[in-house]
C-alpha cells in the first residue's frame, strides 16, 4: 500500500486495485473506504505512522460494497474499534441480507474487469460486526461537516462525500480518472451505467477543489470545473 499526502489533513492510501481516503481531524481519523481483504493491518499502520493510536479511528465510511474497497472494513473496524457505516442499499449486501447484484459490463470492459479481478486477493472475509445505515443528505461529523450524496448506479447503494468546508470531493466509483491520460470520466463496471453518467452530473453541480477518486488519480485544484467538462462530454440519458 502506498501512502500519498494530498492536502496536510488528507491521504490517498493506494492498493493494487482501488484507493482509499484518510482524512485526519484533531479529534479524530476518518476512512473512506478499506481497500480489499486484509489491508486492515496495513491501514492501522498508516495511521499509527501519522502519530495515533489505533483508537484514533473513529469511523470508516464505505462508499460501496465492492470489496477492492469494502474488504478491509471487517478488519480494520476489528483493530481499532471504529465505527462502519454504508448506504442502506449497500449495508444490506455486506451484511449478506442479499446477493451481491453483478455489474452489467459493456463489451470494452469485460478485459479490464477480468483483470481487476487478477489482482485481488482470494479469500472469504467476514462482513462488519455492525454498519451504520446512511441515506442522502446525512451529515457526518468529520471535516467540518461532511455531507452523504447517494449517487446510485455504480451500485444501488453508492455515496459521495461532500466536505465543502475544505472543497473536498470523494466520489467513490461514480466518478474515476483515465488511467491513460489522467481525464476525468463515469466510473465503470457499473449495475446502470445511465444513472452512474447522471451521478456524474449532480456531482459537478457541488463546488470543490479536489475530488477523491475510487480509481485514479485525484483532481487537486479546480475539481469542478473538471467534474462539469467530464459531464459535458458524457450526456445523461433523455
Amino acid at each position: 500500500m502506498d501512502v500519498v499526502a494530498l492536502l496536510p489533513r488528507l491521504r490517498l492510501l493506494r492498493f493494487p486495485v482501488g484507493q482509499a481516503y484518510l482524512w485526519d481531524d484533531a479529534d479524530g481519523v476518518t476512512l473512506v473506504d478499506a481497500g480489499p481483504p486484509g489491508s486492515g493491518r496495513a491501514i492501522a499502520d498508516a495511521v499509527t505512522a501519522l502519530g495515533h493510536g489505533p483508537a484514533a479511528v473513529r469511523r470508516v465510511v464505505l462508499t460501496h460494497f465492492h470489496e477492492d474497497h469494502a474488504g478491509g472494513a471487517a478488519e480494520l473496524a476489528a483493530l481499532t474499534g471504529a465505527e462502519v457505516l454504508a448506504h442502506a442499499a449497500d449495508a444490506a449486501v455486506l451484511r449478506r441480507d442479499v446477493p451481491a447484484p453483478e455489474p452489467v459490463l459493456e463489451e470494452w470492459e469485460r478485459p479490464l474487469h477480468a483483470a481487476a479481478l487478477r489482482h485481488l486477493p482470494v479469500r472469504d472475509v467476514e462482513p462488519p460486526s455492525a454498519i451504520t445505515e446512511l441515506a442522502d443528505g446525512d451529515v457526518l461529523p468529520f471535516g467540518g461537516g461532511a455531507l452523504v450524496v447517494h449517487v446510485p448506479g455504480h451500485t444501488d447503494g453508492s455515496i459521495a462525500l461532500h466536505l465543502p468546508g475544505h472543497g473536498v470531493l470523494f466520489t467513490g466509483d461514480a466518478v474515476a480518472a483515465s488511467p491513460v491520460d489522467g481525464s476525468v470520466m463515469p466510473g465503470v463496471f457499473n449495475l446502470d451505467r445511465s444513472r452512474t453518467v447522471a451521478a456524474l452530473h449532480r456531482l459537478a453541480a457541488l463546488d470543490a477543489d479536489v475530488a477523491c477518486f475510487g480509481h485514479g488519480a485525484p483532481v487537486t485544484g479546480r475539481a469542478s470545473a473538471a467534474l462539469r467538462e467530464a459531464a459535458d462530454r458524457h450526456h445523461p440519458a433523455p
